[in-house]
């Protein structure tokens, strides 16, 4: 029984969640990356360069941890509704939280192999 009432939410494969899709789009995503990189970058100059100023460190490294756990799982759920990458949510989620950075160069590289035409890079579910 446990299983089925899991199974019941998962998506299958090609469907979709008109509502999650339209809020939640690859370029959405990718600019929110983006500015949780900015406001990363921020937080490293007020802490290494300006000498540790309250309390913008302690702003820039709230919006910091709070913005990389909302990336995460709102990445991971993208993921599963095939929106971005497997390995894009994977990035987000496990790096973002030591240098955002990498999940905007992720997002990136999608971007272009997107623009080339080159399929996604396959989901390790299936």
């Amino acid at each position: 029984m446990r299983a089925a009432a899991g199974s019941a939410a998962a998506p299958t494969r090609g469907s979709t969640s008109p509502a999650f899709v339209r809020v939640v789009t690859f370029g959405r995503l990718e600019a929110v990356s983006i500015t949780h990189s900015c406001i990363y970058l921020s937080l490293l100059i007020c802490a290494f360069v300006l000498g540790n100023p309250q309390p913008a460190t302690f702003i820039f490294g709230l919006s910091h941890g709070l913005l990389w756990i909302a990336m995460s799982l709102v990445c991971i759920a993208a993921a599963r509704w095939r929106v971005i990458p497997f390995w894009l949510a994977v990035t987000v989620a496990i790096l973002g939280g030591l240098g955002p950075f990498m999940g905007s160069l992720g997002f990136v590289v999608e971007a272009r192999r997107r623009g080339r035409g080159t399929p996604p890079a396959a989901n390790l579910d299936g």
